[in-house]
Formats: C-alpha cells, sequence, structure tokens
C-alpha cells in the first residue's frame, strides 16, 4: 500500500493553472515586446517583469507544496518509456519556470537596466553591467524561450493524449474541473 494521493491537492491544481494561463500570456507578451516598437512596449516590458518575477515566487511555492503533498502515481500500465518522458518533462518544465526568470533578471541586471515592477517594487540589481553578460543572457533568454514554449505544446499535447485517447486518468489528477464518480454497472 502506498500513501501516494490519487489526485493533486486543491492548491496545487489551482496554483497549475494559473501559472499556466500565465506562462502562456508570458510567451506571447514576450513575442509581442520583441517584435514592436510602438508605444505597447513599455507596457509590455512592465507586465512582463512583474510577471515574471510573481511566476518565479509561484514556482518555488509550488515545489514546496509538491515535496509537501508529493504527486499522484502514473499508471501502473504505463510504458516505461512514457514514464521517463513524463518525469524528464516535468523536470525541464519546473526547470524552464526557474531559469527563465533568472535569464531576465540577469539581462536587465547586467544592461544596468533598474528592475522595477508594478507598484514601483524595485529589485536591486545582483550583477554588475557587463555588454557581454546582457548578450548572452538575453541570447539564452530569447532561444530558451521558443524551447520553453515548445515543451508547454509537447506537455499540452500529453494532456489532451492522456484525457482523449488513453482515458486513464491521469488528466483527472490535475483537472480543474470538479472530478465526477464513474456510476458502476449494476449487476
Amino acid at each position: 500500500m502506498t500513501n501516494a494521493p490519487q489526485h493533486f491537492a486543491p492548491i496545487q491544481r489551482l496554483l497549475h493553472w494559473l501559472m499556466a494561463i500565465c506562462i502562456i500570456a508570458m510567451l506571447f507578451i514576450g513575442v509581442g515586446m520583441v517584435s514592436s516598437v510602438a508605444q505597447k512596449y513599455l507596457p509590455l516590458i512592465l507586465i512582463h517583469k512583474t510577471l515574471g518575477v510573481a511566476l518565479l515566487v509561484l514556482v518555488l511555492v509550488r515545489l514546496a507544496l509538491r515535496l509537501h503533498f508529493g504527486a499522484p502515481p502514473l499508471p501502473a500500465d504505463l510504458p516505461p518509456a512514457m514514464k521517463l518522458g513524463a518525469r524528464l518533462s516535468h523536470l525541464l518544465l519546473y526547470g524552464f519556470m526557474i531559469v527563465m526568470p533568472l535569464l531576465g533578471l540577469g539581462m536587465l541586471w547586467a544592461a544596468a537596466y533598474p528592475v522595477v515592477l508594478y507598484g514601483g517594487i524595485r529589485i536591486p540589481a545582483l550583477l554588475p553591467q557587463s555588454d557581454h553578460a546582457h548578450t548572452l543572457f538575453w541570447n539564452a533568454h530569447v532561444y530558451l524561450g521558443f524551447a520553453f514554449f515548445a515543451l508547454v505544446l509537447l506537455h499540452l499535447a500529453a494532456a489532451l493524449f492522456h484525457a482523449l485517447i488513453r482515458r486513464d486518468g491521469v488528466f483527472a489528477t490535475i483537472s480543474p474541473l470538479p472530478q465526477r464518480q464513474r456510476m458502476k454497472p449494476t449487476e
């Protein structure tokens, strides 16, 4: 017998879906920022920085909750390669959720740009000004952003595969919708 939960805790599910919406928004805001020099650029930067720092805090909370509550086991009949893919993709997702905001902050600090969030909250620079470091952080942030987007699409495809094709209960463990009890056939 195992103590593993059958579903993620409600707070885990809430954070998952809230962060999913914010991450998708961040990816599109990021693309909008780099493709615009219009007046929308500065408000997009402010939103992107603020949301990025908020997501960094939320992913750390989420990791703490994952350690506290655990995660439901994958189905026993899931092929080993799929189990490995699920574990690796989740590690990569968490890695991206931590690394991307840190790269963004590093990029701003290395360029000597002030990091000012909504409400006038300032984050002091933790790195010295360096054009070389700024370029490295900027390139990493942009290219890893595309990789992150691809991984998010892969995660979405896997979720749909579990929900619509396998119907193995994996999606139900994180679904934001209340779970209906399946009716057992009468004998």
